[in-house]
Formats: C-alpha cells, sequence, structure tokens
C-alpha cells in the first residue's frame, strides 16, 4: 500500500517551513511546491503568503513565469490570461516545461466547457512540448486528458491508442496506482467498441492492482466493468458474484459498501428470480 501522509503530518511540516523567518530561507520552486499543500489544508492565508514570496523570491524569468501562472490558477483567471502568458512563452527560451503546463491546464478548461476540438489541440501541444523534453511522468497526465476527450469526440481509436502508450509509460515507471487506473479507463474503451474478451482481460488486471494496492475505489471501478461485461453476455450470476466480492472487499476493510453495488445485487436478484440468470 502507497505509503500516505497524515493531514496533521502534513500541517507539522508545512508550519515548520514557513512559520517565522523560516519563510525568507524558501526558495521559489519550493514555495510553489508548498502552495498546493496549504490549498489542500485549507490555509488560503498561508498559501497567498507563500506566492507572494515566490514571486519576491523568484531569482530569473523562469520562476517568475512560473509564479505567475501559479497566481492565475489561485486567482481562477479566465482562459484570455493563460492564453496571454502562453504567448509570452512562446517568445521565451528554455520554458517548453511550463509551456506545456499552461496548454494541460488551458485543456481542462476547455474541456470543462465541452469545447472539445479546442481541448484536444491544447493537449495534443502539450504532450508534444513534454515528448521533446522527454518528461515522461508528464505525458502520461497529457495522454489521460487526451483519452477523455477523445471518448467524449466518440473517436476510439486515439482513445484506445492514447490509453496504451500511457500504460506502456506508467509501466516503465512503476505508477502502479496511475496504471491500475488506466488498465480501466482502457478496458472501458475496448468495451465500448465490442471488444470485450479485451476489455475483460484489462479489467482483471486493473483488480488484480488494485487488490495488490489494498485500493478499494479500484477494486469496485474493476467489479464494476466486469459486472458489466457479464450483463452483457446475459451471464447474471457471474455479474452477481463479482458485485458480491465487492460488498465483501469492503465489509473486510470495515468500510461501508456503495449504496449502487447494493441496489446492482438486488436488481440482480430480482433478475435470477424471476429465471434470467444466463442459463435459460
Amino acid at each position: 500500500m502507497d505509503n500516505e501522509v497524515s493531514p496533521e503530518q502534513a500541517s507539522m511540516v508545512l508550519n515548520m517551513l514557513t512559520s517565522g523567518a523560516s519563510m525568507d530561507t524558501i526558495n521559489t520552486p519550493l514555495a510553489l511546491r508548498l502552495i498546493g499543500l496549504a490549498q489542500e489544508l485549507n490555509q488560503d492565508e498561508l498559501a497567498q503568503r507563500l506566492l507572494d514570496h515566490a514571486m519576491d523570491a523568484a531569482k530569473d524569468e523562469s520562476e517568475r513565469s512560473w509564479a505567475r501562472f501559479e497566481g492565475l490558477k489561485m486567482s481562477d483567471s479566465q482562459l484570455p490570461s493563460f492564453e496571454r502568458l502562453a504567448e509570452d512563452l512562446a517568445s521565451g527560451d528554455g520554458m517548453a516545461d511550463l509551456d506545456a503546463a499552461v496548454h494541460h491546464h488551458m485543456a481542462l478548461m476547455h474541456l470543462a466547457e465541452d469545447q472539445l476540438a479546442e481541448a484536444r489541440a491544447m493537449i495534443q501541444r502539450s504532450v508534444a512540448l513534454r515528448e521533446v523534453a522527454n518528461d515522461r511522468e508528464g505525458i502520461t497526465y497529457g495522454l489521460a486528458v487526451l483519452v477523455a476527450v477523445a471518448k467524449r469526440q466518440h473517436d476510439m481509436d486515439t482513445a484506445i491508442a492514447a490509453g496504451t502508450q500511457r500504460i506502456e509509460l506508467l509501466t516503465s515507471l512503476n505508477k502502479h496506482r496511475s496504471k491500475m487506473e488506466a488498465l480501466a479507463d482502457l478496458a472501458h474503451a475496448q468495451a465500448t467498441i465490442g471488444e470485450f474478451s479485451v476489455a475483460g482481460n484489462l479489467f482483471e488486471e486493473s483488480l488484480e492492482l488494485a487488490k495488490e494496492l489494498e485500493s478499494l475505489s479500484g477494486q469496485l471501478v474493476a467489479r464494476w466493468g466486469l459486472a458489466d461485461l457479464a450483463e452483457i453476455a446475459e451471464d447474471y450470476q457471474t455479474a452477481m458474484l463479482v458485485l458480491s466480492d465487492c460488498l465483501h472487499a469492503f465489509m473486510a476493510e470495515n468500510q461501508p459498501t456503495p449504496a449502487a453495488v447494493r441496489q446492482r445485487i438486488q436488481d440482480l436478484t430480482a433478475l435470477k428470480g424471476n429465471g434470467r440468470n444466463g442459463d435459460a
């Protein structure tokens, strides 16, 4: 299971780094990283202090631009502000990583507004910049967005190609939790085009990773997908068994089972009682 830091521990570390004169010793890159932590802990005032410090401590144009980008995000700026930043970055040197991050963010903004063509153009630009920089982890983030956009455009060829590339990269990077999610995502895309056997194998692989990682949410997604495939095949008995395994996994961890799982098991039980058990 992945190591996790409790909110209390994170708060203690954050306060140690930023209290009193300690803030003066923090450089811009560290200050920018700490902003996200402060926001997660709902310390908005500290996040703003960190941003102000990051801007003051910036030693070159690259660090000032990263701080500017963070400031735009914190103030919920509109798309034109990010477009102006991207234009400024295009005329500079050595800031391809920031340019990629800005285009990634703009892609998400377009996606939120269902502007799919624009989102696709932005994320393809981001991925291209990261490929030039050989930022493999960054590429996986971009591919995840490209998969989401392609699915909503009903372009399953692109979704499957990007999803497959994403899994290959995550495997080489040993990013097991992200791979678990990517496998289920690709399984869904394969099922959409009728490749049910391939989809089933991908869901099973995702499920095994979820078990290793002790991820109940991952197990839920994989088992729900396997139940979908069983129902498509009118194998209601297998669907019910898969979902029952999911219920027992939650119970074993003393966690409440999602209501949707219990309801679906009840619905399948009713189907079985009516003679639709996959054997008729």
